[in-house]
């Protein structure tokens, strides 16, 4: 089974946002990496300072076997963006928790947060 992190909610998505000091960094989880396969191209059509809705797209991540949609799992206006993952898209592959977060979100509605899954809740839907 895929790694699943305690310290952060996920989406019906494959993605995951972890509060950092009243900011959300999202990427995508180890399932998510899995089912792609070798990270090829990290698309982010975003910049900082633009505002995001939950469930609307931020970017695409392409691997060797399809290309994925990446989706806000919360509203609220982007902070920062990791351009690290344009020259170095494996990164994903091998840290898709820690050095491989795609943006970070000031949240508008920080209970939006709350309304994600934990990481029991996201386990089952692995499983199902």
């Amino acid at each position: 089974m895929s790694e699943i992190k305690t310290d952060r909610a996920y989406t019906s998505d494959h993605e995951w946002a972890k509060t950092e000091g009243g900011v959300v960094r999202v990427g995508i989880t180890a399932y998510a990496v899995e089912q792609l396969g070798d990270i090829t191209l990290v698309n982010l059509d975003i910049a900082a300072g633009t505002a995001l809705a939950a469930g609307k797209p931020f970017g695409t991540v392409e691997s060797v076997k399809t290309l994925a949609d990446l989706f806000s799992p919360i509203s609220g206006t982007v902070v920062e963006v990791n351009l690290a993952l344009i020259d170095k898209p494996e990164l994903v592959n091998d840290d898709c928790y820690g050095g491989a977060w795609m943006i970070a979100i000031e949240p508008s509605q920080p209970s939006e947060v709350e309304g994600l899954l934990d990481a029991a809740a996201y386990g089952k839907l692995l499983a199902q």
